[in-house]
């Protein structure tokens, strides 16, 4: 077994540390913040979060980095906002060689960067690799079978990631498509915000299903025109995200979406549920699509919702007006 530290005590964060601890994993968890590692050295689980499931003692908690230092591989789990900052602070930590996989879904805000990107400059020394999937923390927390990606450019790193994760509880496959992992994973988002919008208009199965998929379609134009490879939107990090992203309560990025739909403004709703990946995202999507000068309706319409205050109702009949076309078209470039 290994030494795997894990940055960040939010539910996903938590949920991979007690998932590679049952794997018998010497596993520490890191938060940046002590009253929240406190808060579950005193409980014996992140009560907010995962309530019900054990953080076992075996787990080392702590808010001192230097856990990094001789840690075969590190695992950032911090929100997106954090990630740059995170791991400008790791740097001091990691020797040349450090694995590192980042668990996060997103794109820097100020520079539409993936995150690799930001990590990689970030820290030099290291490998990284994205670990993208459909993956609620609190299923993966109870040891649902759940299934993951790990990309990398260099597949021998994505391997080493597979090799020490995979479980009967956690399946997980390797790619070399970084960029179309990251965006799926990234843009399913705004797409679950606008399905949770669906939702909350009381829109029916049809409605969402044609979202979904057009929805994907979109995503995966912009990927390709990115660099991605088309096959990778049709994969766990594409379709099988964006699925489970639209399709359950678990996502805050659905219930934003229900409360925006029923006329909650998008700003209070955010605030009601939490961290919201999608509305960030929709405004750095909307700016990489005119960027690449690639058609995205959807996330155009979302964005006017999230910050123009456009009507949910005149949205859907603005998407369902637009000029007719062929499907073969306007699938993925």
């Amino acid at each position: 077994m290994s030494k795997i530290a894990v940055l960040g005590s939010g539910g996903w964060g938590t949920a991979l540390a007690v998932m590679a601890d049952r794997m018998g994993h010497e596993v520490t968890l890191w938060s940046a913040f002590e009253d929240e590692i406190a808060a579950i050295r005193r409980h014996g689980q992140h009560t907010k979060l995962l309530p019900g499931i054990a953080v076992s003692p075996t787990i080392t908690l702590t808010t001192n980095m230097a856990c990094v230092e001789d840690a075969a591989l590190v695992i950032l789990a911090v929100p997106s906002f954090a990630i740059g900052s995170t791991a400008q602070k790791l740097s001091a930590y990691l020797q040349p060689g450090a694995l590192v996989a980042n668990a996060g879904k997103g794109i820097e805000e100020a520079s539409c960067r993936r995150f690799s990107q930001v990590i990689e400059e970030a820290l030099p020394q290291a490998s990284v690799v994205v670990l993208s999937g459909p993956s609620h923390a609190e299923e993966v927390g109870r040891g649902v079978p759940t299934s993951l990606v790990a990309a990398c450019r260099d597949l021998e790193k994505a391997q080493r990631v597979q090799d020490l994760l995979i479980n009967d509880k956690l399946r997980l496959y390797t790619s070399s498509d970084v960029i179309g992992a990251e965006l799926g994973g990234a843009l399913k988002n705004v797409i679950a915000l606008a399905a949770g919008i669906c939702d909350g208009l009381q829109m029916g199965d049809n409605t969402k299903a044609a979202l979904m998929t057009r929805g994907l379609a979109e995503i995966a134009r912009l990927g390709v025109k990115m660099g991605a490879e088309s096959y990778t939107f049709a994969g766990l990090t594409g379709m099988g995200d964006l699925i489970v992203t639209c399709g359950s309560m678990h996502s805050r990025n659905r219930r934003a979406g229900i409360l925006i739909g029923q006329g909650v403004p998008p700003a209070q709703a955010v605030q009601q549920v939490g961290t919201v990946e999608g509305y960030l995202a929709a405004a750095t999507a909307h700016r990489l699509a005119e960027k690449e000068q690639v058609p995205m309706p959807i996330t155009e319409i979302c964005y006017r919702i999230c910050y123009e205050n456009y009507s949910p109702r005149e949205a859907v009949q603005a998407l369902m007006s637009r000029p007719g076309c062929h499907e073969k078209d306007t699938v993925w470039f």
